[in-house]
């Protein structure tokens, strides 16, 4: 192996990079990116939007100038990918350039989602995503002139958004077309148990509603969901987003969604392997393909990767859905299927709740708000479940719960593979 391409330049893309370096490649290494910044984290955008961290933060690995040093990178930076000939072997670019490759990494990541509204304004409408979106809504809030801002999408993005609002002092709207708060990852009593404490906050709420239009006024906007139109002086865009796949055709790797990737990251293309964002891979809970758009999990499959690339016995069985966030002095951490049903725990402790699901012997859900740290306890217990290990907490773990708000009563519930009906406690 002589050439190896990566396409795009995120988590994954750096720690393939990393990997194949560390593990002694001296082939070259060829970069595509259609930016010039280097790997840069999502989920750190709103923070550098609100001040609470310097631009350098949001690139935890260095300069792109360092990195392609220290790696021995040939970097194409501002390059769009206009094709990915895998029958060739090539990278096809939008300037013409070609590059031929023997292994290539799928690492584009994905964009924020635009939903199709007929002529949205050009201005005053922001999403959060990348280092110049962050930028952008920076500079906005900086100006001091949002007095009204609408935030469309109860996501993990669009609460930190309306969070940036809250403490600028603006009047602000959250809304969204599901019933709750956070509809990918938290059930509805939970949700409503998070709205209740964000309402107090001063941010209002507005679910079940879909967005219709947006329309420049004379001063500001206007936004329409289905029965009612806010005014506003900012809207924020927060509904999702979608892999960057737009240069591959019928003859590459196939795709649901994402692009498929067996446990070596390897796609349906012998040699073209995928990660990060813009792949497909295990969701250990239920077994089925899923984007799963995690920063740790992006970097594992990029390390794996590499590993496969170099012919090792490298091998990453996937993850548990989680998601963990904290706003407005607040925390919601939440692990696997929340459209699980079975036996229903719940716990409450001075503000701390928990309420998991257990089905067939095993936690199928749990939601945790306000107590981040039994989060690790427990995402390790299911995951290890999952992965087939029947191992109980461990005497150290068991400490740790109990001394941040468990007792024994609700451990043993959590452990126990009896069914014992609707357990509801605290």
């Amino acid at each position: 192996m002589k050439t190896v391409a990566i396409l795009g330049f995120g988590c994954a893309g750096y720690h393939c990079a990393m990997s194949l370096r560390t593990e002694g490649y001296k082939g070259d290494i060829h970069v595509f990116s259609d930016t010039d910044l280097p790997p840069y984290n999502p989920m750190l955008t709103t923070y550098y939007a609100g001040h609470r961290l310097p631009w350098k933060g949001l690139f935890p690995f260095g300069t792109l100038k360092g990195i392609a040093k220290s790696l021995h990178l040939t970097l194409h930076t501002n390059s769009p990918v206009e094709r990915l000939d895998c029958k060739d072997r090539v990278v096809r670019l939008a300037n013409g350039e070609r590059v031929p490759f023997d292994a290539a990494l799928i690492s584009t990541g994905a964009r924020v989602f635009i939903p199709p509204i007929p002529d949205l304004p050009e201005k005053n409408i922001y999403v959060m995503r990348t280092p110049n979106d962050a930028q952008a809504l920076r500079d906005r809030l900086d100006r001091g002139d949002v007095r009204r801002a609408v935030v469309v999408g109860a996501s993990m993005v669009g609460i930190k958004v309306a969070e940036l609002f809250q403490r600028a002092g603006c009047q602000c709207v959250l809304a969204d077309m599901a019933p709750s708060l956070f509809p990918l990852a938290a059930v509805p009593e939970v949700g409503k148990e998070l709205a209740g404490r964000v309402e107090a906050k001063g941010v209002e709420l507005k679910f079940g509603v879909g967005l219709s239009g947006i329309r420049e006024t004379g001063d500001g906007l206007a936004v329409s969901f289905d029965k009612e139109t806010l005014s506003a002086d900012a809207v924020v865009l927060a509904i999702g987003t979608r892999p960057n796949l737009d240069f591959l055709d019928d003859t590459g790797p196939q795709v649901d969604r994402g692009v498929l990737v067996n446990e070596q990251m390897e796609t349906s293309i012998p040699g073209v392997y995928a990660a990060g964002d813009c792949s497909s891979g295990y969701d250990i809970q239920s077994g089925r393909h899923q984007i799963i758009g995690l920063w740790a999990n992006a970097g594992y499959q990029g390390v794996t990767a590499a590993g496969a690339m170099l012919g090792h016995p490298v091998r990453y069985p996937g993850t548990l859905l989680h998601n963990i966030t904290h706003f407005m002095d607040m925390d919601f951490i939440g692990f696997g299927d929340v459209k699980a049903q079975g036996e229903v725990i719940r716990w409450r402790n001075n503000g701390f709740f928990l309420y998991a699901i257990r089905r067939e012997g095993k936690l199928a859900l749990v939601n945790i708000v306000d107590n981040h740290i039994i989060s690790g306890v427990i995402k390790s217990f299911m995951s290890r479940k999952f992965l087939g290990n029947c191992e109980p907490i461990s005497p150290m773990q068991r400490v740790i719960l109990l001394r941040n708000g468990l007792n024994e009563d609700v451990i043993h519930l959590l452990e126990s593979t009896e069914l014992e009906g609707d357990l509801i406690h605290g």
